[in-house]
């Protein structure tokens, strides 16, 4: 113990590596697969890119997550944090063909075989750098069972689930409407792309009528589609065309003739009411194509280039080609009018790159059988969804599922296994015996894979101890961003091949931005790197704060709660030493009160306790973290300690004292580990702190001893407020009478408020405060003119301030547009101005 004495402040440099080594060491997070998973606890993390480092995300979900593991590992539960990387289909292989570059060689140079090798050192060589930097943050996770979804054990369970499906008929192929990513080359899903506001030309363009008999103007932003157009669509209500019905035009440039027809789809207010129908690059055309059995032709190819339909424009970049056909268009006399069009333009989240839509030969699976007994669930309350607002937003989407796309064309992945030969098509977990076959060249969306990760981590299909022993898991958090992307389907494979739903609640946490408001990114230069935070404030301080600063909405970064959490280290760190420099040698703790505040500390430290785990249990972890801060920071340091000094440190208060560390050490562990793990052998704790089974058991509360510690804590504040409005000088000592309280109570508000209280004397006061059910009257030491004076002063100029404040909180302009943060900041202001205001 003596060695903490001797240390003046807490260095987490120093502390958290040590600390990190004996958790390690001692197999904790390692839990035995026994039990059942009602007995026990588990989550699995959402898997990081292989890719990846350690961002903001994935610090804030990982605190929330480990507060979650080390507070139900805290009640007896056996915790197991499931650990794991994703494969990251494109990113990764991105990443493997931009290095190939800067060594001067390609993918397609040394094949798919040396490719998928290449990307295998590439993960052995980066892969495990975000693990890493997970132990720098403190998370417990099981470190000694990693996955990786395309370990051997992972592949079994994806090949099975593919050869599932398609024996089942949910996974089919089809020539369909794909969002192509000419950036990647490859197919993507409808959630992997994002829509942004693009100002283009809209062209009215002339298609004369087959006979002779006039025209049909269409309006289109981009003309170089129309070489692919089959028809023209009219709406069947619309009088200026019914007569047109079953007419044709004849394709300017091209010379084919289309058929006009007539489609409900049709909008008769965009443009002239005439649409012109592309079923190969429309997503919209392509299903009024198939309703009318149209053909699929298509002019824009895979690369991203012109095919060779039209051979004039073929092997031309799209941008090149629209040019090309606007000069066409006009040289002949075809456009009737031009404008300037602003509409939303889908683009690809990975890449970057414009979407084209293109009809491909591509896997698709069925959703809709999958879909309702997901909603169910939910519907039901098996699955609850934190905040409720997102249980709508996942039903929604539920109910309006479409068929997703799962095979994308790269060569890092899951291999589609599926084989051809000749006419023959072979689905299987193993290749097909005989010569001549080749296999699918495709391989699966990575979100496929990734779907089955609740339980394929756990040994599934295998009938494992870990699977028997913690799935379901208790808990998904995670981002709002992938709610469909991998959420809702984790929650259909889960029900479909375990036939249980794979966790009972998902926490969708908040996203920090950046301190002005903009999403947080390295290419804008808004990114804030969590490692030179824990560099900086140590990760106690940075779980903290950014536990302080979450909430169920977007929240800005905040430096001020990262510092605030560092402080909340040091100060429990100073108390410790404290307490451990002055309390009787060889004392063990043991709850000993002989005063009213040792009763009352016990009383709010059993407060806390229980407003601890309230707040952890239903996911509030900003209010966990700040009620944390309170406790520790407000009522044990800057109150009890207080109280307590001047008394004689023997066994009893000694005890007592290293009884209530020891508890707050307990009870503050879960958001900030390294210092309570530090600490916990000084405060009489034997082993690992992290190991510890704290029960949860709730001290009793003792509303008498809290009721009068609050009496004495108004007064004090009320007497201080008062000295430092008057001028009084700090140290002075000031004659009162102070009535209403007892005797035990006048000594402790005496000496914290620096009075001396007096019953013979018969002066008159020269001031008197009131507070709950007491009063004090001040004998000397203020001149009331001066002390009124300056109170008055005080006063106006804090009525000034709430003035302005409510002013700002009743203009609609300021809080319909301010930020949220910036509007519950204002509000905060208001609250503590108006507490000073009632102090004075």
């Amino acid at each position: 113990m003596s060695s903490l004495k001797d240390r003046k402040r807490f260095e987490p440099s120093e502390v958290e590596p040590r600390i990190v080594a004996r958790w390690l060491e001692s197999g904790l997070f390692h839990p035995e697969p026994e039990g059942s998973p009602a007995e026990n606890f588990s989550i699995a993390i959402p898997p990081p890119n292989v890719t990846g480092a350690l961002h903001m995300g994935h610090a804030l979900n990982g605190s929330v997550q480990d507060t979650l593991i080390r507070f139900n590992r805290q009640l007896g539960r056996r915790a197991k944090w499931i650990l794991g990387t994703d494969h990251a289909g494109i990113a990764t292989q991105t990443q493997v063909e931009k290095r190939l570059v800067t060594e001067g060689s390609s993918r397609a140079a040394i094949g798919r075989a040396a490719f998928v090798e290449k990307t295998w050192e590439w993960r052995a060589e980066f892969g495990g750098t975000i693990i890493e930097q997970f132990k720098r943050l403190g998370a417990s996770l099981d470190y000694e069972d990693e996955r990786f979804t395309l370990d051997e054990r992972y592949v079994k369970a994806v090949l099975k689930v593919f050869v599932d499906l398609y024996n089942k008929g949910w996974i089919y192929r089809d020539n369909y409407m794909v969002n192509w990513d000419p950036g990647s080359g490859s197919a993507i899903s409808d959630l992997e792309v994002e829509e942004r506001e693009a100002h283009d030309t809209l062209f009215h363009i002339a298609y004369p009528l087959s006979d002779g008999s006039g025209e049909v103007v269409v309006a289109t932003v981009r003309p170089e589609t129309m070489l692919a157009d089959v028809a023209v669509a009219v709406h069947p209500d619309d009088d200026r065309y019914k007569h047109l019905v079953g007419k044709t035009v004849t394709l300017p440039l091209v010379g084919r003739e289309l058929p006009i027809i007539a489609d409900e789809y049709v909008k008769t207010d965009f443009g002239t009411g005439c649409l012109k129908i592309t079923p190969g690059h429309d997503p919209n055309d392509f299903e009024i194509g198939r309703r009318h059995g149209l053909p699929e032709l298509s002019v824009i190819g895979e690369d991203g280039r012109m095919t060779d339909l039209v051979p004039e424009y073929a092997g031309l970049p799209v941008a090149e080609a629209q040019a090309a056909v606007v000069g066409a268009l006009d040289a002949a006399g075809a456009i009737r009018a031009k404008e300037p069009y602003t509409h939303t333009v889908p683009f690809s989240h990975r890449s970057g790159q414009r979407i084209e839509p293109l009809i491909s030969l591509q896997w698709f699976m069925k959703m809709e059988e999958l879909a309702a007994p997901a909603m169910q669930v939910v519907k039901d309350g098996k699955l609850r969804i934190h905040p409720e607002s997102q249980s709508r937003r996942y039903i929604d989407w539920l109910e309006n599922i479409r068929p997703w796309c799962v095979s994308r064309q790269l060569w890092w992945g899951h291999q589609i296994p599926v084989w051809y030969r000749d006419e023959e098509v072979y689905c299987g977990a193993t290749p097909p015996e005989g010569e001549g076959w080749t296999q699918d060249p495709d391989v699966l969306d990575t979100w496929f894979s990734s779907a089955l990760w609740p339980f394929a981590t756990l040994g599934w299909p295998e009938q494992t101890p870990e699977l028997g022993a913690f799935y379901p898991t208790d808990v998904l958090s995670t981002a709002r961003d992938i709610l469909f992307l991998w959420v809702a389907r984790m929650v259909m494979m889960g029900i479909e091949f375990t036939g249980e739903t794979p966790f009972a609640d998902v926490y969708i946490h908040s996203v920090i931005q950046a301190p002005d408001g903009r999403r947080m990114s390295k290419s804008l230069g808004t990114g804030i790197d969590p490692v030179d935070l824990i560099d900086a404030h140590g990760a106690d301080g940075v779980r903290f704060g950014l536990l302080a600063m979450s909430s169920t909405q977007d929240v800005r970064f905040s430096e001020e709660k990262v510092a605030q959490g560092q402080a909340l280290a040091n100060k429990l760190f100073n108390a410790t030493r404290f307490v451990i420099t002055n309390a009787a040698e060889g004392t063990a703790p043991a709850a000993a009160p002989q005063t009213v505040e040792d009763r009352w500390i016990l009383s709010r430290l059993g407060a806390a306790r229980a407003d601890f785990a309230a707040r952890v249990e239903t996911f509030d972890f900003s209010k966990a973290a700040l009620g944390l801060y309170d406790f520790v920071y407000g009522e044990l340091c800057d109150w009890y300690l207080e109280l307590i000094k001047g008394r004689e440190f023997d066994d009893k208060l000694s005890a007592h004292l290293l009884h209530v560390l020891r508890e707050t050490v307990v009870l503050a562990h879960p958001i900030i580990p390294f210092v309570t793990e530090e600490l916990w052998p000084h405060v009489g704790g034997e082993g690992l702190l992290a190991a510890h089974v704290a029960g949860d058991v709730v001290a009793p509360r003792d509303p008498e001893a809290e009721g009068d510690i609050e009496r004495v804590i108004a007064t004090v504040q009320a007497v201080r407020s008062w000295r430092d409005a008057g001028g009084v000088k700090p140290g002075a000592f000031l004659a009162a009478r102070i009535d209403g309280l007892d005797d035990d109570l006048v000594a402790l508000v005496a000496r914290l408020a620096r009075l001396t209280p007096v019953t013979d004397d018969d002066r008159s006061p020269v001031t008197v405060i009131p507070v709950r059910g007491c009063q004090v009257e001040l004998l000397e030491g203020v001149d009331p003119a001066e002390a009124a004076a300056k109170v008055a002063a005080a006063r106006k100029s804090l009525a000034a301030e709430i003035a302005r404040a409510e002013g700002k909180l009743n203009n609609p302009g300021f809080v319909d547009k301010a930020p949220d943060a910036v509007v519950a900041a204002e509000r905060e202001k208001l609250a503590r101005l108006k507490a000073e205001l009632e102090a004075l």
